[in-house]
């Protein structure tokens, strides 16, 4: 045994570590989460340390029972990966694509004397630290090191302070992950058995798609109000104009949207003057022209004081205020910031500033904008974020002192620049003195009607003259801000110069959006903010949401997956449920709750029934066909004796049913735009496709005018009996409403016979397609060029078509341009491509959804997609490049 032992030492004993103990150095491993992270610390330690990358865990639960290890794949848990039987213990597992990466650390640690794990300072990052420990197995002292910037400061100081690995924090980690396994790998195959397969469910993820439903039930649900005021134009005694409208005619309080119930449309307070509008213009024009007493002249100061530093949150919300940056991009960039010591941790719930920090803000602010915006002590932001050990600093410049944006602009790609000069005022605003200034309410009565009019002006900016939240520009923000009134004193006269009526209508409340979303999750205390931007993208990939205008507009299979869990699941989609689970895992992190008793407290219940019961029992009630309908509207919207209508989730999308009558339901209608009124046009519009639109001479065959899932077509004959049918799609610039009897016969003539091929003698014909019309010779075929008109085509040029290489010719047409791109100044077009329809801006080219007609698409849209295509591949670094394939020489 003692021979064996000392073979295995002189095994580990590596030529680099006896090298390294020649020259009287002690090697040391660092490892770190990514390659450039690994690079940024390398810049900082030279020998003896080496730096490796873990790229991110090394190990993590199977995905699926085949990949336990083989004494594991036939217990029953064994597809959760998880032995729920025996204390929750997890089966982890190395993932093929890493295997490479963790030799290559074995072999690193086989030099190293001491092995220091910077990953970081979060559950993740502990957890990362715990399983290289798991999995390497090292023999060498093990530290842990934690620094919340990638700067030599900081990293010196870890050095001088290690710690050891938190196993509270690591079991938090381990909680969470195993919760969100036992409810995605449950609940999920219950949606695929009920509503559709593909689906999935997840502890977050199903409350967030609950909060965009509720809204859109609330939009659904919201009735509008019309109600009218005036605006007047008030000439000042000293010749000042101003602008005042009407809130009270004889004592009575004029109505302003939130005055309306958006349920019903009705007013709240009978007692306020609903105005229509003969008596809006009656009004208006009696006190046109007539003179008004000032009867309320107040002026009242005010103070702004500036907003906290960035934490994740708040920083995601704003990067999609100012810049449309989604919640997945904006991290990339952080993380990229972060990662090349540009910024601090960019995962954190916590406002707090180093002392280091707050020091180089205050002398940043006194150098560059003077001592009168510099206040007497430092602002000190405090944080409600309840674990101690995960309140990070807020996210701000790294280093001391703050690099200026302008430094980096020759090092940070565009987008990056942005974000980093957004956390570079927020940073230096937060510890800037408040702004000041004074708001100005004036009234004006005339003949019992009262005006008002309200101003402000800024007496000192304060902070705003760094940062406004929610503008680029702080300097044009600050103009905005201020709204002059003149000195005006009460017993004054002003002239009611002109009085207009003008018309309102109540809106419905406005769609989360990914920052809307991201503060509501935030404010109700679900999930982590560090998480967000993985939920919201897993909430589109699974098409439970779409984006129409930066809005987050639920499908109606999320409506169907909400009735589900909300009726036999309802605590698994609660709010305060949901964010009571957030609490307990920050429990365990701090050593007050025992994860193994958590968990068993929510798979197998305690004093009420678990996750696992509860599914055992739901899965033989729940009715699949009462789950995937949806009611529109009201029974009184439909009709006294009316059947009511349901929207329903079919096989291959969404249909109406209205009593025995089914209809398809176009994917790009909103849930709130389909109002009872609009689904019965596509009842109107189905019945009227069942009649003929002409009768064929030849072969007095009915022709009809029809849509399907590619768009119009036409067919010739009922198919009804075993009968054959012929059908032809509109070629493009043919509108349905246009198409006559005559035209349809003649988009039945195709395909049409040229004649034949004066080489091979193949027959050459003239086709129409779905994207547009086309010759063909045996498996040949070329698209007409524009503008060239099936009809019209002669054999002689099909055959100079056919000739030339198909790669030469693509199928592209410009269908609409949009407006000048504000990106790159060129007109944003919707094209026809060879892959279907896509806009352009002359840079970056992006694919319409399929659900989105070309007709449909606006200006916004457009520059929406393109912005997101213009994401995609600054994060990728560049482009595509197709490559093609070249035959060797000789």
């Amino acid at each position: 045994m003692a021979k064996k032992k000392a073979r295995q030492a002189g095994k580990s004993d590596s030529p680099k570590r006896r090298a390294a103990r020649g020259k009287g150095e002690k090697i040391k491993l660092v490892i770190v989460e990514s390659p450039t992270k690994a690079r940024t610390i390398s810049r900082f330690l030279g020998s003896p340390y080496t730096i490796e990358a873990s790229l991110g865990h090394i190990r993590d639960l199977p995905e699926r029972a085949t990949d336990c290890p083989p004494e594991y794949r036939s217990k029953p848990w064994a597809y959760l990966g998880v032995d729920v039987e025996n204390g929750f213990q997890p089966i982890y597992i190395v993932p093929k694509d890493k295997l490479k990466q963790v030799q290559k650390l074995k072999k690193a640690l086989q030099s190293a004397e001491e092995l220091l794990l910077a990953t970081d300072e979060d559950r993740e990052g502990e957890a990362i630290s715990w399983h290289l420990c798991e999995v390497l197995q090292p023999q060498v002292p093990v530290q842990r090191l934690v620094f919340h910037e990638i700067t030599r400061e900081a990293i010196l100081q870890a050095l001088r302070s290690p710690r050891q690995i938190d196993e509270n924090l690591v079991r938090a980690q381990e909680a969470r992950r195993i919760l969100d396994r036992l409810f995605g790998y449950d609940v999920s195959p219950l949606l695929w058995k009920k509503i559709r397969p593909g689906l999935s469910a997840g502890r977050v993820q199903s409350v967030a798609v609950r909060l965009i439903v509720d809204r859109e039930r609330q939009r659904m649900a919201f009735r509008s109000a019309t109600y009218w005021d005036l605006a007047a134009e008030c000439l000042a005694p000293t010749g000042a104009h101003f602008s005042a409208q009407l809130v009270s005619v004889n004592g009575r309080g004029i109505p302003s949207g939130k005055d309306f119930d958006p349920q019903t449309g009705q007013l709240k307070n009978p007692e306020l003057l609903l105005l229509d509008q003969p008596a809006a213009e009656a009004l208006a024009e009696r006190l046109r022209g007539k003179s008004a007493r000032v009867i309320l002249a107040e002026e009242k100061p005010y103070t702004s004081r500036p907003s906290p530093p960035f934490t994740t949150s708040t920083l995601q919300q704003e990067a999609n205020r100012k810049f449309g940056f989604t919640a997945r991009y904006t991290m990339q960039l952080a993380q990229r910031l972060y990662e090349n010591g540009y910024i601090t941790y960019m995962r954190t719930d916590s406002t707090h500033l180093a002392e280091e920090a707050v020091e180089s803000a205050r002398q940043l602010i006194e150098s560059q904008y003077g001592p009168e915006y510099l206040p007497e002590r430092p602002r000190v932001y405090q944080t409600t974020v309840k674990n101690a050990q995960e309140a990070h600093e807020a996210i701000r410049p790294a280093g001391h002192p703050f690099a200026s944006p302008e430094s980096l602009k020759d090092v940070l790609s565009r987008d990056e620049l942005r974000l980093y000069d957004l956390i570079w005022k927020r940073t230096v605003a937060c510890q800037m003195a408040d702004a000041r200034g004074r708001r100005m309410t004036v009234r004006v009565e005339a003949d019992g009607a009262v005006f008002q009019s309200t101003g402000r002006t800024i007496d000192f900016p304060g902070y705003l003259r760094a940062y406004v939240e929610g503008a680029d520009d702080p300097d044009a923000e600050l103009a905005d801000r201020e709204t002059l009134l003149p000195p005006l004193r009460v017993g004054d006269s002003v002239l009611l110069e002109t009085v207009e009526p003008k018309s309102h209508v109540t809106q419905p409340p406005a769609r989360y959006t990914e920052a809307t979303l991201t503060r509501a999750l935030e404010e109700l205390g679900i999930g982590r903010p560090s998480t967000y931007a993985t939920i919201i993208d897993t909430i589109l990939e699974r098409k439970y949401v779409i984006k129409k205008n930066n809005a987050l507009v639920p499908t109606w299979v999320a409506f169907a997956v909400c009735q589900l869990l909300e009726q036999h699941f309802p605590e698994l989609v609660d709010y305060s449920f949901t964010a009571q689970m957030e609490d307990e895992l920050d429990a365990i992190s701090r050593g007050e709750l025992h994860w193994v008793d958590y968990l068993k407290r929510f798979y197998y219940g305690d004093g009420h029934p678990g996750l696992k019961r509860l599914l055992e029992a739901k899965i033989a009630e729940i009715d699949a066909r009462e789950i995937n309908r949806i009611r529109i509207g009201r029974p009184s919207d439909v009709g006294e004796d009316q059947p009511e209508i349901y929207v329903r989730i079919g096989r291959y999308g969404p249909m109406l049913e209205w009593g025995d009558k089914r209809v398809r339901l176009p994917e790009n209608i909103a849930p709130d735009e389909l109002t009872p009124d609009v689904a019965k046009t596509f009842f109107e519009k189905a019945e009227k496709e069942e009649e003929p639109i002409g009768v064929c001479p030849e072969t007095g065959k009915p022709i009809y005018l029809r849509t399907g899932r590619f768009g119009a077509y036409l067919q010739r004959g009922t198919g009804e009996n075993g009968e054959a049918t012929e059908r032809v799609s509109l070629p493009p610039g043919i509108r349905p409403e246009d198409l006559t009897p005559e035209k349809a016969l003649e988009l039945f003539r195709f395909p049409q016979n040229l004649g034949s091929h004066p080489e091979t003698g193949e027959p050459v014909e003239v086709h129409l397609g779905i994207y547009g019309p086309y010759v063909k010779c045996g498996e040949a075929t070329r698209s007409l060029p524009e503008g060239k008109s099936p009809t019209e085509i002669t054999l002689e040029e099909a055959l100079q078509l056919l000739a030339e290489p198909k790669s030469r010719r693509r199928r592209i047409a410009q269908l609409r341009e949009l407006g000048p791109s504000p990106v790159t100044g060129q007109p944003v077009r919707v094209m026809s491509g060879r892959y279907g329809p896509y806009v352009t801006d002359g840079q970056t080219n992006a694919t319409l959804p399929k659900d989105v007609s070309p007709d449909d698409v606006t200006l916004e849209n457009a520059l929406q997609w393109l912005a997101e295509k213009a994401q995609r591949e600054a994060i990728s670094g560049k482009k595509k490049v197709v490559r093609r394939r070249t035959k060797k020489a000789g």
